[in-house]
């Protein structure tokens, strides 16, 4: 006889006397068969999380259990597919149901008729081993994939599949494991989103994520295999900042995980990564992407299981060897869907309202990121960046607060930078990352031991400018020496001709190391210019007429990516400026001498 439901309080359902269930096991609710999760046991009852809509659902109704936890299927097909938080095909349930996904629908998570061009790599009598190689094929243009033995399997192969053309259904081989069983192995394979998968060895940090982003790259580095945030209130550019990071990064494979955004955004998404082109091959950005779409009038529930779900796809081709970037987009939603339900199951709520083990979920998803050694001997990460979006930019709030504690890079979006147009509006005081040391070797042995240096002093004049307009808001500017202009002025031409880019122009919506460095380099070769000849008594003023400071500004779009090497042609054209204000100086004193 089949379990009943005994009551319905949204997406939470439980049932009385129940005994053959157990903890995270998928179940079917209801006579449409809901997709759901066991997330409670007494002796009393059984609580269930749906991840549906339980409207219609009625008190009464069986409860189906399927003696397996809610896992995500991983085979050729993710790329270039947009899933919904559970990884059901959105595009195959809108060609079959309609644009709305209705209750109880159940679309095969990847295309089983899709025939492969497959290689297989395994031979009778190999021994293989969880996460051996068995298959390859082209998913896309830019991505071959692996098919792998799974992490619980191992033994001798008894068959092997000729190449040739399958499904992800048909058989490709079949091991006999020391037990004496037989298994028979397919292109895909299950596994449980909410449980990492195995690996034989995290290593050690030692490359950046490059983004193309100069106050990332140089200033705030993210490692690959990190874990960073990016915290800000509405209308600040989280979402756009996610977008730059996705289109530019050096990862080999973007997942997308929209988690409670709104579907405008996931649509700009998808069209923008249509029509991009992948910096490496030429080719549609999509086909080493793929989006988790679970927008904000999406079942809550599956909300929460949408980042395990984007994070177990990670895993999965980080096994394969890839470098895969992560966008969750936003844990803020995420966390509100965990208040949500908590709130249903009655639990004693923590600070603002929020479940009080919201810190240690945080902490499993972000402790997911890593640079690792596969159970295979390939090398692969997993770097998660988590746009935060605190009510009112109030970074005190609960989710950003915990979130701090197991991120090592901050990157901290301004309100009243993004309002004032400067994008990206990362807040430079409030930033930071603790990647430097991980990174600095890896800085020094491609760009030089310089490039370090000039960071440091960057981020010195910043703070110094920060500290200085304290004083030039209470009394003006006019009262400082010419010195501390001089640093105003530097960092004007940091913040503007440095730290902000336009992501609509082709020389700076992406810059490459190199150009970063040249840039650094050109700017404080003006400052320590510009403080020569403040000290010889050379006004700000005739400094800043002559357009010392201006001309440098406008450089970052006049001079293209693959030349770097012309701003020594302005470093030059600084020099001359410099000699003829020393110059006119020293012609006016002349006369002032003789009076």
């Amino acid at each position: 006889m089949n379990d009943t439901i005994y009551s319905i309080n949204g997406p939470v359902v439980t049932l009385r006397g129940a005994r053959g269930f157990s903890m995270m096991e998928m179940v079917y609710v209801g006579e449409v068969g809901l997709i759901g999760e066991v997330i409670g046991i007494t002796s009393e009852k059984t609580t269930i999380q749906v991840y549906e809509d339980t409207a219609g659902l009625k008190v009464g109704e069986p409860v189906r259990g399927t003696g397996a936890p809610l896992c995500a299927t991983l085979g050729p097909g993710i790329m270039q597919n947009i899933f919904d938080g559970i990884e059901r095909p959105l595009a195959a349930i809108a060609q079959e149901h309609g644009a709305f996904i209705a209750s109880g629908v159940h679309v095969a998570s990847l295309d089983e008729h899709r025939l492969w061009d497959v290689t297989v790599l395994v031979k009778l009598g190999q021994q293989v081993t969880g996460g051996s190689f068995i298959a390859t094929c082209p998913e896309t243009s830019i991505i071959t994939h692996k098919s792998m033995v799974p992490p619980d399997v191992s033994g001798t192969v008894t068959w092997a599949a000729e190449n040739g053309r399958y499904t992800i259904q048909d058989p490709i081989c079949k091991v006999k494991t020391p037990g004496g069983e037989e298994r028979t192995l397919y292109l895909a394979q299950k596994w449980p989103i909410r449980t990492p998968r195995p690996v034989a060895l995290r290593e050690a940090i030692s490359r950046p994520l490059v983004t193309g982003q100069r106050v990332i790259d140089s200033l705030f580095p993210i490692a690959k295999g990190g874990a960073a945030a990016v915290p800000g209130g509405f209308g600040t550019g989280k979402t756009m900042t996610q977008h730059q990071l996705a289109k530019w990064c050096d990862a080999d494979i973007i997942v997308y995980v929209g988690c409670g955004e709104r579907g405008n955004e996931m649509t700009q998404v998808l069209n923008e990564f249509s029509e991009l082109e992948d910096p490496k091959s030429g080719k549609p950005m999509t086909e080493r992407t793929t989006l988790i779409a679970n927008t904000s009038n999406m079942p809550v529930a599956a909300r929460e299981a949408s980042i395990y779900t984007g994070v177990t796809l990670a895993e999965y081709y980080r096994d394969m060897g890839y470098d895969v970037a992560m966008m969750a987009d936003s844990t803020s939603r995420w966390a509100e869907a965990l208040r949500e339900i908590s709130g249903r199951l009655e639990e004693m709520p923590a600070e603002e309202g929020f479940p009080a083990y919201l810190p240690s979920r945080l902490a499993a998803f972000y402790e997911r990121a890593g640079c690792v050694e596969s159970l295979n001997g390939e090398k692969g990460s997993v770097s998660i960046i988590g746009a935060v979006s605190p009510q009112g930019s109030d970074f005190s709030e609960p989710v950003t607060q915990n979130t701090k504690r197991f991120v090592r890079c901050f990157l901290a979006l301004d309100k009243s930078l993004a309002y004032a147009r400067h994008y990206p509006a990362i807040n430079w005081t409030l930033s930071y990352s603790e990647y430097y040391e991980d990174l600095d070797p890896y800085y020094t042995a491609n760009l030089g031991e310089e490039f370090c240096a000039l960071r440091g002093r960057m981020l010195g004049l910043l703070s110094e400018e920060n500290k200085l307009m304290e004083i030039v808001k209470l009394i003006g500017s006019d009262v400082l020496p010419d010195s501390q202009k001089v640093t105003l002025e530097t960092a004007r031409v940091i913040r503007v001709g440095f730290l902000q880019q336009n992501a609509f122009h082709q020389n700076d919506t992406y810059v490459p190391l190199e150009k970063q460095l040249w840039m650094m380099r050109a700017i404080l070769h003006l400052y320590d210019k510009a403080s020569a000849l403040s000290a010889a008594g050379v006004p700000v003023s005739d400094m800043t007429a002559a357009g010392l400071f201006d001309r440098l500004v406008k450089a970052k779009y006049e001079i293209p990516n693959d030349k770097p090497e012309l701003f020594g042609e302005y470093e030059k054209d600084m020099d001359g400026i410099c000699e003829k204000l020393l110059a006119a100086r020293a012609g006016a004193q002349v006369p002032a001498g003789k009076e």
